[in-house]
Protein backbone atom coordinates (compact mmCIF):
# COMPACT_ATOMS: atom_id res chain seq x y z
CA UNK A 1 0.00 0.00 0.00
CA UNK A 2 1.17 3.73 -0.91
CA UNK A 3 0.07 6.37 1.11
CA UNK A 4 0.81 10.80 0.44
CA UNK A 5 1.06 12.27 3.30
CA UNK A 6 0.62 16.33 2.72
CA UNK A 7 1.49 18.75 5.23
CA UNK A 8 4.04 17.27 7.91
CA UNK A 9 2.95 19.31 11.63
CA UNK A 10 2.37 17.40 14.92
CA UNK A 11 -0.52 15.16 13.02
CA UNK A 12 1.22 14.92 9.90
CA UNK A 13 4.69 13.20 11.29
CA UNK A 14 3.29 11.16 13.32
CA UNK A 15 1.09 9.67 11.14
CA UNK A 16 3.79 9.62 7.81
CA UNK A 17 6.23 7.82 10.97
CA UNK A 18 3.31 5.11 12.13
CA UNK A 19 2.34 4.31 8.52
CA UNK A 20 5.27 3.47 7.60
CA UNK A 21 6.64 1.28 10.73
CA UNK A 22 3.44 -0.62 9.96
CA UNK A 23 4.75 -1.57 6.55
CA UNK A 24 3.17 1.38 4.10
CA UNK A 25 5.14 2.87 1.44
CA UNK A 26 4.87 6.91 2.65
CA UNK A 27 5.43 9.68 0.49
CA UNK A 28 5.85 12.90 3.32
CA UNK A 29 5.23 16.23 1.82
CA UNK A 30 5.59 19.92 3.23
CA UNK A 31 6.99 22.88 1.80
CA UNK A 32 9.12 23.37 5.18
CA UNK A 33 12.76 21.93 4.15
CA UNK A 34 13.42 21.59 8.14
CA UNK A 35 10.19 19.52 8.81
CA UNK A 36 10.83 17.34 5.50
CA UNK A 37 14.58 16.92 6.52
CA UNK A 38 13.39 15.72 10.01
CA UNK A 39 11.00 12.73 8.61
CA UNK A 40 13.50 11.40 5.61
CA UNK A 41 14.88 8.80 7.67
CA UNK A 42 11.13 7.29 8.34
CA UNK A 43 9.60 6.95 5.33
CA UNK A 44 9.97 5.98 1.88
CA UNK A 45 10.17 9.02 -0.08
CA UNK A 46 10.12 12.42 2.12
CA UNK A 47 9.90 15.87 -0.35
CA UNK A 48 9.71 19.49 -0.28
CA UNK A 49 7.52 21.01 -2.35
CA UNK A 50 4.57 23.16 -3.71
CA UNK A 51 1.63 20.14 -2.62
CA UNK A 52 -1.22 22.48 -4.62
CA UNK A 53 0.20 21.97 -8.11
CA UNK A 54 -0.55 19.21 -10.13
CA UNK A 55 2.87 19.30 -12.18
CA UNK A 56 4.99 18.66 -8.88
CA UNK A 57 2.40 16.41 -7.76
CA UNK A 58 2.23 14.28 -10.59
CA UNK A 59 6.46 14.22 -10.75
CA UNK A 60 6.63 12.23 -7.49
CA UNK A 61 4.36 9.58 -8.28
CA UNK A 62 1.47 11.07 -5.77
CA UNK A 63 -1.45 10.49 -8.81
CA UNK A 64 -0.57 6.69 -7.92
CA UNK A 65 -0.92 6.58 -4.50
CA UNK A 66 -3.89 4.24 -2.89
CA UNK A 67 -4.75 7.46 -0.37
CA UNK A 68 -3.59 10.68 0.21
CA UNK A 69 -4.25 12.15 3.49
CA UNK A 70 -4.67 16.36 2.98
CA UNK A 71 -3.26 17.60 7.14
CA UNK A 72 -2.15 21.61 6.17
CA UNK A 73 -3.52 22.27 9.33
CA UNK A 74 -2.38 26.23 9.59
CA UNK A 75 -3.43 27.33 6.02
CA UNK A 76 -7.47 25.88 5.44
CA UNK A 77 -7.37 27.04 1.70
CA UNK A 78 -4.27 25.19 1.02
CA UNK A 79 -6.05 21.72 2.40
CA UNK A 80 -9.13 22.85 0.68
CA UNK A 81 -6.66 22.70 -2.74
CA UNK A 82 -5.07 19.66 -1.98
CA UNK A 83 -7.87 17.87 -1.71
CA UNK A 84 -9.39 19.42 -5.21
CA UNK A 85 -6.39 18.32 -6.73
CA UNK A 86 -6.28 15.01 -5.17
CA UNK A 87 -9.52 14.03 -6.66
CA UNK A 88 -8.24 15.92 -9.94
CA UNK A 89 -5.82 12.97 -10.54
CA UNK A 90 -8.00 10.20 -9.48
CA UNK A 91 -6.86 9.46 -6.37
CA UNK A 92 -9.25 6.68 -4.60
CA UNK A 93 -8.95 7.18 -1.15
CA UNK A 94 -8.91 11.01 0.20
CA UNK A 95 -8.89 11.60 3.91
CA UNK A 96 -8.30 15.24 5.25
CA UNK A 97 -7.88 16.31 8.68
CA UNK A 98 -9.57 19.41 10.03
CA UNK A 99 -10.16 21.21 13.96
CA UNK A 100 -13.70 22.27 13.45
CA UNK A 101 -16.85 20.62 12.20
CA UNK A 102 -17.86 23.85 9.60
CA UNK A 103 -14.75 23.06 7.63
CA UNK A 104 -15.23 19.34 8.19
CA UNK A 105 -18.56 19.97 6.52
CA UNK A 106 -16.88 22.42 3.26
CA UNK A 107 -13.94 19.52 2.64
CA UNK A 108 -16.70 16.84 2.42
CA UNK A 109 -18.24 18.90 0.32
CA UNK A 110 -15.25 19.32 -2.30
CA UNK A 111 -14.61 15.96 -2.20
CA UNK A 112 -13.25 14.39 0.89
CA UNK A 113 -13.74 10.91 1.04
CA UNK A 114 -13.24 10.84 4.81
CA UNK A 115 -12.72 14.27 7.15
CA UNK A 116 -11.21 13.52 10.71
CA UNK A 117 -10.50 16.11 13.39
CA UNK A 118 -7.67 14.42 15.66
CA UNK A 119 -8.16 16.89 18.42
CA UNK A 120 -11.91 16.26 19.16
CA UNK A 121 -11.53 12.30 18.52
CA UNK A 122 -8.83 12.57 20.86
CA UNK A 123 -11.21 14.27 23.48
CA UNK A 124 -13.75 11.94 23.15
CA UNK A 125 -11.61 8.92 23.53
CA UNK A 126 -10.85 10.64 26.86
CA UNK A 127 -14.00 11.38 27.78
CA UNK A 128 -15.03 8.13 26.84
CA UNK A 129 -12.64 6.25 29.14
CA UNK A 130 -13.49 8.65 32.26
CA UNK A 131 -17.08 7.05 31.56
CA UNK A 132 -16.41 3.45 31.09
CA UNK A 133 -12.71 2.70 32.83
CA UNK A 134 -13.22 -0.80 32.00
CA UNK A 135 -12.98 -0.01 28.16
CA UNK A 136 -9.70 -0.23 26.44
CA UNK A 137 -10.48 0.32 23.35
CA UNK A 138 -12.64 1.09 20.63
CA UNK A 139 -13.29 1.29 16.62
CA UNK A 140 -16.50 2.77 14.99
CA UNK A 141 -17.48 0.72 12.15
CA UNK A 142 -20.13 2.97 10.72
CA UNK A 143 -21.94 5.84 12.39
CA UNK A 144 -23.52 4.27 15.98
CA UNK A 145 -21.83 0.97 15.54
CA UNK A 146 -18.76 0.22 17.35
CA UNK A 147 -16.22 -2.89 18.38
CA UNK A 148 -14.69 -2.71 21.17
CA UNK A 149 -12.37 -4.18 24.32
CA UNK A 150 -13.83 -4.54 27.47
CA UNK A 151 -12.43 -6.22 30.67
CA UNK A 152 -15.27 -8.63 31.40
CA UNK A 153 -17.73 -7.02 34.65
CA UNK A 154 -17.07 -8.24 37.93
CA UNK A 155 -20.74 -9.92 37.56
CA UNK A 156 -19.69 -11.75 34.52
CA UNK A 157 -17.01 -13.71 36.17
CA UNK A 158 -17.62 -17.41 36.29
CA UNK A 159 -20.26 -17.99 34.53
CA UNK A 160 -20.57 -18.94 31.49
CA UNK A 161 -21.08 -17.58 28.18
CA UNK A 162 -24.52 -19.23 27.63
CA UNK A 163 -25.91 -18.15 31.60
CA UNK A 164 -24.68 -14.65 30.45
CA UNK A 165 -26.23 -14.68 26.71
CA UNK A 166 -25.00 -11.36 25.49
CA UNK A 167 -27.13 -11.27 22.44
CA UNK A 168 -30.40 -11.41 24.43
CA UNK A 169 -29.40 -9.89 27.54
CA UNK A 170 -27.56 -6.75 26.49
CA UNK A 171 -27.82 -6.81 22.10
CA UNK A 172 -24.34 -6.92 21.53
CA UNK A 173 -22.05 -9.60 20.06
CA UNK A 174 -18.93 -11.01 21.35
CA UNK A 175 -16.54 -11.80 18.68
CA UNK A 176 -13.33 -12.90 20.91
CA UNK A 177 -11.96 -13.38 24.48
CA UNK A 178 -9.02 -12.03 25.46
CA UNK A 179 -7.02 -14.02 28.16
CA UNK A 180 -5.74 -11.76 31.23
CA UNK A 181 -1.78 -12.20 30.44
CA UNK A 182 1.31 -10.88 32.56
CA UNK A 183 3.19 -7.67 30.77
CA UNK A 184 4.96 -8.18 27.85
CA UNK A 185 3.73 -11.52 26.87
CA UNK A 186 1.28 -12.07 23.79
CA UNK A 187 -2.13 -12.33 24.88
CA UNK A 188 -3.92 -15.65 24.75
CA UNK A 189 -7.07 -15.08 22.17
CA UNK A 190 -10.13 -17.64 22.02
CA UNK A 191 -11.79 -16.89 18.63
CA UNK A 192 -14.77 -18.56 18.91
CA UNK A 193 -15.58 -18.72 22.27
CA UNK A 194 -18.45 -20.96 23.00
CA UNK A 195 -21.47 -20.97 25.29
CA UNK A 196 -19.60 -23.20 28.29
CA UNK A 197 -16.52 -20.99 28.24
CA UNK A 198 -16.59 -19.65 31.99
CA UNK A 199 -15.27 -15.82 32.20
CA UNK A 200 -12.47 -15.30 34.70
CA UNK A 201 -11.32 -12.51 35.98
CA UNK A 202 -9.57 -10.06 33.72
CA UNK A 203 -10.78 -11.24 30.86
CA UNK A 204 -11.53 -9.12 27.71
CA UNK A 205 -13.86 -9.38 26.09
CA UNK A 206 -14.08 -8.00 22.13
CA UNK A 207 -17.32 -7.08 21.37
CA UNK A 208 -19.51 -5.29 18.52
CA UNK A 209 -23.11 -3.97 19.09
CA UNK A 210 -24.65 0.17 18.94
CA UNK A 211 -22.96 2.40 20.82
CA UNK A 212 -25.98 2.51 23.27
CA UNK A 213 -25.48 -0.59 24.38
CA UNK A 214 -22.23 -1.09 24.53
CA UNK A 215 -22.27 2.29 26.61
CA UNK A 216 -24.44 0.36 28.88
CA UNK A 217 -22.22 -2.64 29.21
CA UNK A 218 -19.51 -1.06 30.34
CA UNK A 219 -20.75 1.54 32.59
Amino acid sequence: MKVAVIGLGLFGRALAITLSRQGVEVIAVDRDPNVVDDVKDEVALAVCMDSTEERELRSQGIDEVDALVACIGENFESNQLVVIMAKKLGIKRVISRTSTATHARILSLIGADEVVQPEFEAAEEVARRLRQPSLRSFFHVIEGFSVVELVAPKEFVGKTLADINLRKHFRVNLIAIKKAHAPGEKPIVNPVPMGSDIIESQDILILAGEDADLRKLGS
